[in-house]
């Protein structure tokens, strides 16, 4: 590929990290990546999620220490949660935070249940405290 062709393309398109909409009404991203016509591609989807939950492990730990501390199935429900709702969200869940920080998991596991989110999200909230309250990953239905 031509370096310089690319840089063109690029000065022509202009670098726009949020979706816009272009000239032709296409809900665009990036250098004028028509994600109505193209999408993206699987292993694009793979590397964005990566990215995101990076972002988001970061978070979560930066905002509460002890997380790194739990045992693996039970941190990635904090993941989880935050990637599903967002870190600002989760700190609304003082309960159940509280009791996660105390080890106490069955009330944790209640407390989640305890909310709105538990209805909203179905399957995902009940593998979530299936794994919150036993310490394995919990896989329910189908992915």
């Amino acid at each position: 590929m031509s370096k310089n062709g690319i840089d063109q393309i690029k000065r022509h398109e202009a670098l726009r990290l949020k979706p816009y909409l272009c000239t032709a009404g296409k809900l665009t991203i990036g250098f004028g990546r028509n994600l109505d016509d193209r999408g993206i591609t699987e292993a694009e989807a793979e590397y964005l999620l990566s990215n995101d939950i990076e972002d988001f492990i970061k978070a979560v730990n930066g905002r509460w220490h002890w997380v790194e501390k739990l045992d693996e199935p039970r941190a990635w429900v904090m993941y989880n949660m935050a990637f599903n709702m967002g870190v600002v969200r989760l700190s609304g869940f003082k309960k159940f935070l509280s009791a996660v920080e105390a080890g106490d998991w069955v009330l944790a596991g209640k407390e989640m249940e305890d909310s709105d989110w538990f209805k909203q999200v179905g399957t995902r909230a009940v593998e979530l405290q299936k794994q919150m309250i036993t310490g394995e990953f919990a896989f329910i239905g189908k992915m």
